[in-house]
């Protein structure tokens, strides 16, 4: 029963971070993984990011269009493949990821 009450209390830390995290900044922690990722690595097709982001790739559709629609990313179609689609930041996602970077987000403050 103890770790069952360990495992509930890192899931509200975690929980609490990433509330603070989207109220500070605007992003969850998968949007702020991706970001990170794309400044990291340059563009990056959607099953690249799945692998970085550790995601299936139906999860990393919804963090790729939401990310997309808050203006972070945008898509680029292939060079040689006009069907393959890859992403990189926008001015606003480098604003983001400093932000991101210059913020003051302590696990210790939710423990």
């Amino acid at each position: 029963m103890e770790e069952l009450k360990k495992i509930r209390n890192l899931y509200r830390t975690i929980t609490d971070f990433e509330t603070k995290l989207e109220k500070e900044i605007g992003v969850n922690l998968n949007e702020g993984l991706l970001l990170y990722n794309l400044e990291k690595n340059g563009r990056l097709s959607s099953g690249e990011i799945s692998q970085l982001l550790e995601l299936m790739l139906s999860n990393t559709s919804k963090v790729l269009k939401a990310s997309e629609q808050k203006g972070l990313i945008h898509r680029i179609l292939g060079n040689i493949d006009k069907r393959q689609m890859y992403f990189s930041l926008t001015p606003k996602g480098n604003e983001t990821l400093e932000k991101l970077k210059k913020g003051d987000f302590s696990i210790s403050e939710f423990q």
